[in-house]
């Protein structure tokens, strides 16, 4: 059985395509992007010590402060005051205490736009009991949808290579809310 010259010629194409990604997954690209797989906590503190949020999305920014009353934990500040949903704060302040990041990459500032961290979906500020600020900038969601590219307690923008952790898409879900869903009104 004789090949026709088109397949003959398809099947060159497929194989060199197929030699051309190889060599980028595995040659090239882990070169420009440092990669470590470790499982780790994005932050050390617990969700009790978190005193008070502020959430900047897109549109609208956001501040809660924990109240000393058990049956109404959380007050709404800005953008009015008011009593604060408890289940979206504690869905939150329990992705804040207790998610993990899958994995760590490494790559020059220049690439922030490239991972959504230009315009972030939402910025996430947290103030602790004991005075200690973190933040969490959240970008777009990975090639697969399944994860976030987010850099925790950013460096300033002079930095020459930036740290962007993958995190759950739950935080997505968290921040991207209708402004009715942050308020017990609902």
């Amino acid at each position: 059985m004789k090949l026709q010259k088109t397949t003959l010629i398809l099947l060159v194409i497929a194989a060199t395509l197929g030699i051309g990604v190889y060599i980028y997954e595995f040659q090239i690209n882990p070169k420009s992007e440092e990669v470590t797989n470790n499982n780790k906590q994005l932050f050390t503190f617990e969700e009790k010590d978190i005193k008070a949020l502020t959430i900047e999305t897109r549109d609208v920014t956001y501040e809660f402060e924990k109240t000393t009353d058990e049956n109404q934990p959380w007050q709404m500040k800005t953008p009015q005051d008011t009593v604060a949903n408890d289940a979206v704060i504690a869905f939150l302040t329990n992705l804040l205490a207790n998610s993990e990041s899958e994995r760590t990459l490494t790559v020059p500032s220049s690439q922030k736009k490239e991972y959504g961290l230009d315009k972030p979906l939402g910025t996430i500020t947290v103030e602790l009991d004991n005075k200690e600020q973190h933040t969490i900038v959240i970008g777009q969601t990975n090639f697969q949808g399944e994860l976030l590219y987010a850099q925790i307690d950013p460096l300033p923008s002079s930095e020459s290579e930036i740290t962007i952790k993958l995190i759950p898409k739950n935080f997505q879900y968290a921040v991207d809310r209708n402004p009715e869903e942050w308020t017990k009104n609902n």
